[in-house]
C-alpha cells in the first residue's frame, strides 16, 4: 500500500469519528443524539500531502474530550474521496463500490425528446444565450432528473449532480484553487458553502458542476466538465 492510500485511510477513520454530514442530524433527532458541550478549534491547522488548507470554513476541526474531530465531507473533498449519506440504511458511505451504484465509468447520456426539448426550452427564456448546452456523459449509476431555468441561469440537475450553466461566473469573490482538465481547459475549484463547486468558462458562457449529496467525487466532476457541449 503505497503513503498516500495510507494517509487516506488514517484520515478518514480520523473523520468519521467526527462526522458532520448535512441532514444526517435530522435523520437522527429524537433518536441516538448525545448532547455534549465541544469547541471549533481554529487552532489547530490542517495539511495533507504537503499541502496547507484553509480550515476558516468547512474544515474547522472541532476538540472534544481531548480528541481533535474532523468534518468528513471536507476532509474527503480534500483527499479527492466520494463521500455520500445513505438515510436508508443510517450509514455514512466512503468511496466508490457497486453497492453504491457509483463507479469512475463515465457513460454516454441519451436524453429523450421530451428531456431535449425541456433543456432547450429553458435556454429560450434568455435572450441571446438561447443555445443550449448540456453534458453528453455522466457517471455510471447517475440518473437525469429535470431541467429548470433560475434567474441567471439553467440548472441540469442528476440524482448526483447539478450543472449550471449561465453568463455570470459565479466564482468571483470567492478563494479558488486552479486546475487544468484533461481537454486543456483552466477551470477553478472553490468552496462557497459546505458543498465544492468547479467552474470554468465555455464559449460564451460559465459552466459550474456540484454534487450537492457529496456522492461524486472531485475526479468524476472533471472528468464530465469536459462533456459539457452545445447541443445539436
Amino acid at each position: 500500500m503505497n503513503e498516500m492510500m495510507k494517509l487516506k485511510k488514517s484520515i478518514l477513520t480520523m473523520a468519521v469519528l467526527g462526522m458532520t454530514l448535512s441532514g444526517a442530524a435530522g435523520v437522527y433527532a429524537g433518536a441516538n443524539l448525545q448532547k455534549i458541550t465541544a469547541y471549533l478549534n481554529h487552532s489547530i491547522g490542517i495539511q495533507v500531502d504537503g499541502k496547507v488548507y484553509d480550515s476558516s470554513k468547512t474544515m474547522t476541526p472541532i476538540t472534544y474530550n481531548n480528541t481533535t474531530y474532523l468534518p468528513v465531507r471536507a476532509i474527503a473533498e480534500v483527499l479527492d474521496v466520494p463521500v455520500r449519506y445513505d438515510a436508508a440504511n443510517r450509514q455514512v458511505v466512503i468511496g466508490t463500490g457497486t453497492d453504491q451504484g457509483q463507479s469512475n465509468e463515465l457513460v454516454p447520456l441519451k436524453y429523450s425528446e421530451a428531456q431535449l426539448r425541456e433543456i432547450r426550452k429553458a435556454f429560450a427564456k434568455f435572450e441571446g444565450f438561447e443555445a443550449a448546452y448540456a453534458p453528453d456523459r455522466m457517471v455510471k449509476g447517475d440518473v437525469y432528473r429535470k431541467t429548470g431555468a433560475s434567474e441567471d441561469g439553467v440548472n441540469i440537475m442528476f440524482e448526483h449532480m447539478t450543472v449550471n450553466i449561465s453568463p455570470r461566473d459565479y466564482s468571483y469573490g470567492y478563494n479558488s484553487k486552479p486546475v487544468t482538465l484533461s481537454n486543456g481547459t483552466k477551470a477553478k475549484w472553490y468552496t462557497p458553502d459546505d458543498t465544492a463547486m468547479l467552474g470554468f468558462q465555455l464559449d460564451d458562457r460559465f459552466v459550474t458542476l456540484s454534487s450537492p449529496d457529496h456522492s461524486l467525487s472531485p475526479s468524476q466532476l472533471e472528468q464530465i466538465a469536459v462533456h459539457v457541449t452545445k447541443m445539436k
